[in-house]
């Protein structure tokens, strides 16, 4: 159960994700969208019954995988130029250090990183979105020279694979229930 803590956090990351996309409510109409979505008739009726539910021990945020790279420059090239995403930090420990990097698109998080024991080359991730066929469309319109990626129909979702320099691998898939 949702408690009125969670669901006041709730309406914070709804406006903070509408606002990156430029998109301003007011913190009220947040709350009212989220007692919605909770099956509330408004935020009120929400606020009197949630108060006091016990908040949960264990609570994952969100999982954001780390992926071994070993050059900064085709790291950018690949991540940012064909893929899309935007750099979020950047850490060296001091200049000539490897590169910690954290990017994100579309509210997928990834973190690139050339420390020696961060992750294994050849790291394989899953990534479950909506708009595959949008997306195929926008990468193969970039005619990146290092790989041309195509959809493959299964029965349960249609898949594109990725393959960063560094030899791992992004497996984007909708389910045939988001493909509407």
């Amino acid at each position: 159960m949702t408690s009125i803590d969670q669901a006041k956090a709730m309406a914070k990351r709804l406006r903070s994700g509408l606002a990156s996309r430029e998109i301003d409510i007011p913190h009220a109409i947040a709350l009212e969208l989220v007692a919605a979505q909770l099956g509330h008739d408004n935020w009120n009726v929400a606020a009197a019954r949630l108060d006091g539910a016990p908040m949960q021990a264990i609570a994952f945020n969100r999982t954001i995988p780390i992926l071994r790279t070993f050059d900064e420059a085709k790291s950018r090239e690949f991540y940012l130029d064909f893929l899309g995403f935007t750099v979020d930090f950047e850490h060296r420990f001091e200049p000539g250090m490897p590169l910690y990097m954290g990017i994100s698109r579309a509210g997928m998080f990834l973190h690139l990183s050339e420390h020696h024991g961060d992750a294994s080359p050849g790291s394989n991730v899953y990534v479950p979105m909506r708009g595959l066929r949008d997306f195929h469309r926008e990468l193969s319109e970039k005619n990146y020279n290092y790989g041309r990626p195509g959809i493959d129909s299964h029965p349960w979702a249609d898949v594109m694979q990725v393959y960063d320099p560094f030899g791992n691998r992004i497996r984007f898939s909708q389910e045939r229930s988001e493909a509407g």
